[in-house]
């Protein structure tokens, strides 16, 4: 019987040290069930998004469409993200407009800056521009030529509204 007993005291505190642990898990019971049911849930949306998409690059021959597409290019250490391009470009718009008072020099460095990043915005778009071959009149008429059609492609510059003038602080 002394073996007997050790065995019982034995359990008997491995009872009462596993009894918070016991409690623990029958109150937070539902809450596992509540993650395994998700993460299942979950798995089984992501498995269904996955058939859905293969099915879909099935139906239109996604493979077709860019295959002749060179990935390579828009991984170029060089090439600059539109949205800074765009930044670049609002920045000298107004630097272009508010240019009253300022030398030609300084004029002229500003719209030269700020047709190279429109040509940086073609490049970027695939829109074709001609602004390095003309000078003159034609060039500004070609400046807002490709102005309009970097607006139609979602890339939206500030344009000089009309009888607005810009404001210039005072000294």
């Amino acid at each position: 019987m002394a073996g007997g007993g050790a065995l019982t005291l034995v359990l008997a505190i491995l009872a009462v040290a596993c009894l918070p642990a016991a409690f623990a898990l029958l109150f937070c019971l539902d809450e596992i069930f509540d993650r395994v049911a998700c993460g299942w849930a979950e798995w089984r949306d992501g498995r269904r998004e996955r058939r859905t998409i293969a099915r879909l690059d099935r139906a239109i021959e996604a493979d077709a469409l860019t295959r002749d597409i060179d990935l390579t290019q828009l991984d170029r250490v060089d090439r600059q993200p539109l949205e800074r391009i765009a930044a670049d470009l609002r920045r000298l718009g107004g630097h272009r407009l508010a240019a009253r008072g300022r030398s030609v020099v300084w004029h002229t460095s500003v719209i030269d800056a700020y047709d190279d990043r429109l040509r940086a915005a073609c490049r970027a778009l695939a829109i074709t521009e001609h602004l390095t071959e003309l000078e003159g009149v034609d060039r500004e008429i070609e400046r807002v030529r490709v102005e309009g059609l970097l607006a139609q492609a979602g890339l939206a510059l500030p344009a000089a509204v009309a009888g607005r003038r810009p404001r210039h602080r005072r000294a």
